[in-house]
């Protein structure tokens, strides 16, 4: 997925509707954790079984991308809007993660970094 270019797109959308004014980043984070709410909903009370029944049904699919995808518009709305680069911020996030969270010791782990084991010298 290019970012930058759904961001152009997103952009386009708010600005023919003029709603940029409403969306502040506070405003775009509030709407963000509203649209979690509304994926949480759908997917509330459902084993993981019955979560990827529901993928496999048309209305369920349906309801699941719509959610999906409005968390994602408001995050990249939320990026834009406090001038992140997404690109770059998850390139870093993943070398962060990769130094706290070695495959030798991650592997097949749920622990934290704090709590993986460095093998003994």
């Amino acid at each position: 997925m290019d970012t930058r270019a759904v961001q152009g797109q997103l952009r386009r959308f708010t600005d023919e509707r003029d709603w940029q004014q409403f969306h502040t980043p506070r405003n775009l984070m509030l709407a963000l954790v509203g649209e979690v709410g509304e994926l949480a909903e759908v997917m509330q009370w459902r084993t993981d079984a019955e979560l990827l029944a529901l993928a496999r049904e048309p209305a369920g699919r349906e309801a699941l991308e719509d959610e999906i995808a409005d968390v994602l518009t408001y995050l990249l709305q939320l990026a834009e809007a406090l001038g992140v680069d997404l690109d770059a911020a998850v390139a870093a996030k993943l070398e962060k993660n990769a130094r706290k969270y070695p495959a030798v010791l991650a592997r097949g782990s749920n622990a934290k970094y704090t709590e993986l084991r460095r093998p003994p010298r």
